[in-house]
């Protein structure tokens, strides 16, 4: 079976680290497939094209080059770094020739340009392992024909047309032996245009390829030992968690958990391809294994997620409940600038949406395009956190949001929004920001390091 080896930012963003990296694809057994994203630093300087004049972005491109041949001339020898310039002058022309035209009436422009970082991790690191002996090719998304569907910026992988394509790209070379080294973070749309996955998406690209070839495993390297009880940064005692089903991960990592891009999830877990979360600094430790089976355990929860910076917006007409034509309009509103709703409470009168702060204003122009007739007051709740506390069976278990909240009554929090029924392996409430340190600390104290049932 395939191994899908994806690996991060931090993972390829150093000499050393490559090596780090090059030295754990080469000890994997089996056929392998490596999935790279740009090196640490490169796509947020990539973001920043649009600031800068057309011409006076010589510099920008200069040092883009500098980085990656500092790098490649630090890991390969004369006569392999010869052979890398034949590779890495075409994608570079290609680059310079993209960052001094025009952009502005292309959507697809920003995508093509962010998307470039990946095209020259992935030919450093194919290089790294040819000097080190293995047969290694780069292959960008274009060639290998990872599919993308959706609006700029924000696309998703078409699970069909990848599938059939990768069979004809990828296998082959896994055939003669050799280990294919992909672009990680975007695909191609039925326009042949690159469409990038959102930020992050490199794990959510290894995931389309890992569905696509229906491998046997797909391993996540990053730079944390796997997933963990809480955020170390918040609660010192936070242990590893060494196995998780699918639904908890995609619980945690949607709502704070920043191991793992949420999206991640649904490509592997339709197919029950198993995911491993490992940390490439520190390759002898085993991470955490997602899969489709759940541990049931002793204690009430295995984990506890924040996401803070959020707010509640409350839309008020009279009988809403009367008219879910009305909660129809004010979603798709608000969903028309791609604006994420982590959590839905409605009332007889009122409908509750929960965003993060930056989206507010963004939310409210569109809200305020509605029919006046329809919506009688907006008000806004600043400052509140979300909380997600994930454990197996949460809604079978009697008396388990009572105890819970039991606990958040004794950080001193006022519960300010309730998500519960959606999932049963999580229990989602926001709570205001300045105490929701306070209920993350109670509430792993009590039922993941005390294991209270």
């Amino acid at each position: 079976m395939i191994t899908v080896m994806k690996f991060g930012g931090t993972s390829v963003g150093s000499p050393e680290a490559l090596k780090r990296v090059a030295n754990i694809v080469l000890n994997e057994k089996g056929p392998k497939v490596v999935v790279v994203s740009a090196m640490s630093g490169v796509t947020n300087f990539l973001i920043g094209v649009p600031q800068i004049p057309l011409d006076a972005r010589k510099d920008f491109i200069t040092q883009f080059e500098r980085k990656h041949l500092d790098v490649a001339e630090q890991l390969l020898d004369a006569s392999l770094l010869d052979e890398f310039m034949k590779d890495f002058t075409p994608r570079f022309n290609r680059f310079k020739e993209l960052l001094t035209s025009d952009g502005s009436t292309d959507p697809f422009y920003m995508d093509d340009v962010t998307s470039q970082g990946e095209r020259f991790s992935s030919l450093i690191l194919s290089y790294l392992l040819r000097s080190m002996g293995a047969k290694s090719v780069a292959l960008t998304s274009e060639d290998c024909g990872i599919a993308a569907e959706g609006k700029p910026l924000f696309g998703s992988g078409d699970l069909q047309r990848t599938e059939a394509m990768i069979h004809l790209t990828i296998k082959p070379h896994i055939g003669q032996g050799e280990i294919p080294i992909l672009t990680g973070f975007y695909g191609i749309n039925p326009d042949g245009r690159p469409l990038t996955f959102g930020r992050g998406g490199s794990d959510y690209s290894a995931a389309v390829v890992a569905n696509a070839l229906n491998a046997g495993l797909l391993e996540i390297w990053t730079d944390v030992d796997g997933f963990m009880s809480a955020d170390p940064r918040i609660v010192p005692d936070a242990v590893k968690m060494d196995e998780m089903s699918f639904e908890e991960a995609a619980e945690l990592a949607y709502f704070g958990a920043k191991v793992l891009h949420p999206r991640t999830i649904e490509p592997v877990r339709v197919k029950h391809i198993p995911l491993k979360v490992r940390n490439s600094f520190k390759p002898e430790e085993p991470g955490t294994l997602i899969h489709h089976l759940r541990k049931p355990e002793d204690r009430l929860l295995k984990s506890v997620a924040l996401k803070t910076d959020l707010c509640i917006i409350t839309i008020s007409s009279a009988e809403i409940a009367y008219h879910p034509g009305i909660v129809a309009r004010i979603i798709e509103k608000v969903a028309e600038d791609d604006v994420i709703v982590y959590s839905i409470s409605t009332s007889l009168s009122t409908v509750a949406l929960l965003v993060h702060s930056n989206d507010v204003n963004v939310a409210l122009n569109r809200l305020n395009l509605l029919n006046n007739g329809e919506i009688e007051r907006i008000e806004v709740k600043h400052k509140v956190a979300l909380i997600c506390a994930v454990g197996d069976n949460l809604i079978g278990k009697c008396g388990a949001s009572a105890d819970i909240f039991g606990a958040v009554k004794d950080a001193r929090a006022n519960v300010e929004m309730i998500s519960e029924g959606a999932s049963d392996v999580s229990l989602n409430f926001v709570v205001p920001m300045a105490r929701a340190i306070n209920v993350v600390e109670v509430l792993h104290q009590r039922y993941v390091v005390g294991g209270c049932r």
